[in-house]
């Protein structure tokens, strides 16, 4: 490896080899030239790429193993073995043994959340009793095959409740969206790809549309020779009169998705990395483009980052029939280890509509392809469809997510539904507020307020400061000197901070993404004033060449 980076010629040559690569797989390269500079002088490496939070949920994990507990003590009371062997969850009477087990341990962690997710679901959703704590027991435990295969009955409730307060703000639209359990968000990214194609309502070489700066997958897999989809980028370049970033679109931009031949539009909102929710203007624009102009628009949304901007609303709420949503349960309660997600698609939907309205050659191969599972594979629903997809079809009778995670999303769903001050909700944010301006008042750059801004990440465009600072020249020289990356590897090299390339997320060249979760509030400090101090050397370089 070259490892002068900090030398333009050795920068532009090595630099520019790295700029074909993910920025997730940068992110080991920078970590290993860290990793050098920790050797060299008395750093701690501090390693801002990935989104991974510093942080947990307690309560509801709290209440996970208290279950746990109780799960065995059913095992037990079915039948016991001293070599350490036990029966399965009986249902008889398993509600009323469920409530002595929380009288006895009524002062326990996490007690109090399953009396109340437990009283929740029997005045919110009149549950019998037994059948839902039967579930839970068995669940917890593991005993068993998931059934219903796409998500369980009572963990599907809880997380819709989930999905109307959290995506739709409270006001969901009618009727009700089916939820597939998958593990993790990107999971759920690779089953909708593929059964979008296997399902003819994505052919290769189709028209898609991809709102940028995006999550990388989104950018690679369309890419991918088994679907090599004609991809119009939708960039978030709207800037204010003062030169600044929005991460907003323009409206010419979103008039784009007007023309029929685009099928798909992909989008994560509040975006990846700037950060920032879909503007009202800007919602409203493709809701009438939807009306107007494209009604078969299938709209793919990712809104994972939705629970850090208070009252937001998912296009899965303003435009049901059109939008896939999915929802990571990962960072918003410190899981990503626990791969927990759904798929939400609304019942009365326009996949299902299209499927019908296939050619009968299509018809034909779907219905021969699903033929091992209904006697009338032309009525599955979608969503099912990409259930049975997930395992090649054939081992459909053993799909669906693992019982024991799908009990931990339920308690975190459980944990935010009972939550009824937004006590969390509003310390997460607090939380991802204080470090971001933390970074931010240590550039010396300015950072406006926005209540579209979640902040769980920061994208710095270090040109458009250049500009603000030092001019048009300046910005000239740093172009025609410096390859993008630049910026990342003198941060790796020279102060063992590891940042990723907004470039490679379809962003500003010249920008990089700082994940304001992984790191304490100390650490942004610092990597706020080393941000400012490379800018600061670039200039100092730039003013030494003009002399």
């Amino acid at each position: 490896m070259e490892k002068k980076t900090n030398n333009p010629a050795i920068t532009k040559s090595y630099a520019k080899k790295m700029e074909t690569i993910s920025p997730f797989e940068l992110k080991n390269k920078l970590i290993d030239m860290a990793d050098e500079s920790i050797k060299k002088i008395a750093h701690t490496m501090l390693n801002a790429g990935r989104g991974n939070p510093n942080w947990i949920a307690t309560e509801p994990r709290e209440a996970f193993f208290l279950l746990g507990q109780f799960g065995l003590c059913e095992c037990r009371h079915a039948f016991s073995l001293e070599e350490g062997i036990a029966g399965i969850p009986q249902k008889a009477g398993i509600a009323a043994r469920f409530e002595a087990f929380l009288k006895e341990y009524e002062k326990a962690p996490g007690a109090n959340l399953l009396k109340e997710g437990y009283n929740y679901m029997l005045m919110e959703h009149a549950a019998d009793p037994d059948t839902l704590i039967h579930e839970w027991a068995e669940s917890v435990i593991g005993d068993q095959y998931p059934v219903p295969d796409r998500i369980l009955h009572f963990t599907e409730l809880i997380v819709q409740d989930y999905l109307a307060q959290e995506m739709c703000d409270r006001r969901p639209p009618k009727g009700t969206f089916d939820l597939f359990a998958t593990e993790g968000g990107t999971a759920a990214m690779c089953y909708l790809f593929d059964s979008l194609q296997e399902n003819f309502l994505l052919n290769q070489g189709d028209a898609i549309a991809l709102m940028v700066p995006v999550f990388t997958p989104y950018i690679e897999i369309p890419e991918l020779r088994r679907y090599q989809f004609d991809v119009t980028e939708i960039s978030a370049d709207q800037m204010t009169p003062e030169g600044l970033h929005t991460w907003q679109y323009k409206d010419e931009d979103i008039d784009k998705l007007k023309d029929p031949r685009i099928k798909a539009l992909f989008i994560t909102n509040p975006s990846n990395p700037p950060s920032y929710a879909l503007g009202k203007e800007t919602t409203e624009r493709i809701i009438n483009i939807v009306k107007n102009d494209n009604p078969n628009l299938m709209i793919i949304t990712d809104d994972v980052y939705g629970t850090f901007i208070t009252h937001f609303r998912s296009l899965m709420a303003e435009l049901p029939h059109n939008t896939l949503c999915v929802y990571s349960f990962s960072k918003y309660f410190g899981a990503t280890g626990w791969r927990t997600a759904v798929i939400a698609l609304h019942e009365d939907n326009i996949y299902d509509k299209m499927i019908a309205r296939l050619s009968e050659e299509q018809k034909s191969i779907l219905n021969k392809r699903y033929s091992s599972l209904s006697l009338q594979p032309e009525k599955m629903k979608f969503i099912d469809r990409m259930v049975a997809d997930s395992r090649q079809i054939a081992l459909n009778h053993t799909a669906g997510l693992s019982l024991p995670q799908q009990i931990q999303m339920s308690l975190f769903a459980l944990f935010s539904l009972l939550d009824k001050e937004d006590s969390y909700k509003a310390k997460m944010q607090e939380i991802i507020h204080r470090r971001l301006h933390a970074l931010w008042d240590n550039t010396g750059f300015t950072l406006v307020e926005d209540p579209l801004r979640a902040g769980y990440y920061s994208e710095i465009d270090m040109l458009v400061w250049a500009k603000k600072f030092y001019g048009d020249d300046f910005v000239a020289y740093l172009q025609k000197t410096y390859n993008p990356l630049d910026v990342v590897f003198r941060l790796a090299n020279e102060t063992s901070l590891v940042l990723l390339n907004g470039g490679g997320f379809a962003g500003p060249k010249w920008s990089v993404r700082v994940s304001l979760a992984n790191l304490n509030e100390a650490d942004y400090v610092k990597i706020g004033q080393s941000i400012k101090c490379v800018l600061e050397e670039y200039a100092k370089a730039w003013k030494a060449s003009i002399h």
